[in-house]
């Protein structure tokens, strides 16, 4: 791929930048042609750089997504995996519910769609899945749960408690709801 122009860096670092305030404000529906304007570029140029909305959506929250990815492959290695696996669903649960337009990011068409690599769930999943291992290999996770289960499960949380005025406790609520089906032991 031939090195970008400095204009079109520029531009790419400042629709991005835009993108992430108008997503943080809007959610997953923000307005391209207002991402657009407040960037100081044309509709095409947005879409040269981010042909989808999930394109610019998956770049919005890159960064955040491989820190999830990185603290579920330190906790790959803890003692407790249990504790462990817990302490990375609570982080994405807060993240997913806490962020509007991240669940929405991992979902297409309402479900994680296998045919079509998201690459926010790829990352998540390929991290979650020593961790995961792990957990199941000690009986704290019961079998036949996979990392896209879990993506799955923190995204409908987090799509359920997005409108909730404490969107982050409640779904971290909910995940302790649940933990007794993915982790049988109390």
């Amino acid at each position: 791929m031939p090195a970008q122009r400095a204009d079109a860096r520029r531009n790419y670092a400042r629709i991005l930048a835009v993108a992430e305030e108008e997503v943080a404000t809007h959610g997953a529906e923000a307005s391209l042609e207002q991402i657009a304007r407040t960037a100081g570029v044309g509709s095409a140029t947005v879409r040269r750089h981010f042909p989808t909305r999930h394109a610019l959506l998956e770049a919005v929250f890159r960064e955040r997504i491989e820190s999830l990815a990185a603290r579920a492959r330190e906790l790959a290695e803890a003692d407790d995996i249990r504790a462990a696996l817990l302490d990375w669903l609570d982080a994405l649960t807060v993240y997913s519910a806490t962020v509007q337009g991240l669940a929405a990011a991992l979902l297409r068409n309402g479900e994680l769609d296998p045919e079509h690599a998201n690459p926010c769930v790829s990352t998540l999943a390929e991290a979650g899945e020593p961790l995961l291992r792990r957990a199941a290999q000690v009986g704290a996770v019961a079998p036949g749960v996979t990392p896209v289960d879990l993506v799955t499960l923190v995204a409908g949380i987090a799509l359920t408690t997005q409108h909730h005025p404490d969107p982050a406790t409640e779904a971290t609520r909910l995940l302790r709801l649940t933990v007794a089906g993915i982790s049988p032991r109390g």
